[in-house]
């Protein structure tokens, strides 16, 4: 990772509040579909303030979360206070071997280091255990939402591997499952969603206020969404998974 992009993915903890009440949460169809029936230890990695947690739990799983950001940990504390959160990365997983039936990684995967993270997935994973990836885009089919991905620094961080994740050499080839979705929002919160992410949060006052200035623009111009008090912002959740090879 580079230096700008460990800069970005340590910044999340300044913005828990704003990225626990704007960031989407994940279909249960994709949490189903994630991770397998019979699991029962989930280790939510990277777990940020639990949007993939609550799903977990509402499927049944018995979860535990490791989360490196302190702010991003005080922030899940408060919002899924019966779920335990430990200080952790990829890379040094807080865990007994062979502890969890899956781990699932939300949003996080192409922070990681996957060749010095892998190791690790294996030591806490029992035989034939699965690894679940999981990523929100924003579908940039629909024009509004490519002219917001344009404006919000042209989309950079749109992919972050999704479409095709490395996972190493330890897992099995992956498989993919895509949900389409819309997530329906307030225009304060649109604002408060664009102000979450990495890039957005690291920039000086004076650009960053420039571009939500000129999202709010877009809010209030564009034909598809000048009149609508809440918004229809149309993702798909891009799902990955795979196995311990053999």
């Amino acid at each position: 990772m580079s230096r700008s992009d460990q800069f970005q993915a340590g910044s999340f903890g300044a913005g828990a509040v704003e990225y626990a009440k704007s960031r989407p949460h994940y279909p249960l169809d994709a949490v189903r579909w994630l991770v397998p029936a019979h699991a029962d230890k989930v280790l939510d990695l990277g777990a940020g303030t639990g949007h993939l947690t609550r799903g977990l739990s509402e499927c049944g799983f018995d979860v535990i979360a490791v989360e490196p950001s302190e702010g991003m940990r005080r922030e899940f504390a408060r919002t899924s206070p019966d779920v335990p959160v430990l200080a952790g990365t990829a890379e040094q997983i807080p865990l007994e071997d062979d502890s969890v039936d899956a781990v699932v990684v939300a949003q996080a995967w192409h922070w990681i280091d996957v060749d010095a993270a892998a190791p690790e997935l294996r030591r806490v994973l029992r035989t034939a255990g699965e690894l679940g990836l999981v990523w929100n885009i924003r579908d940039e089919r629909e024009p509004w939402v490519a002219e917001l991905g344009r404006i919000m620094h042209q989309g950079v961080e749109q992919d972050m591997g999704s479409e095709n994740p490395y996972v190493g050499e330890l897992f099995e080839p992956i498989e993919r499952y895509d949900v389409e979705w819309v997530y329906q929002l307030s225009r304060p919160r649109l604002l408060e969603l664009v102000a979450s992410r990495s890039y957005i949060i690291t920039l000086e006052p004076g650009a960053k206020q420039q571009v939500l200035d000129s999202v709010a623009e877009l809010l209030n111009t564009h034909p598809a969404v000048r009149t609508r008090s809440r918004i229809d912002l149309p993702y798909v959740t891009r799902c990955s998974r795979t196995r311990l090879a053999a």
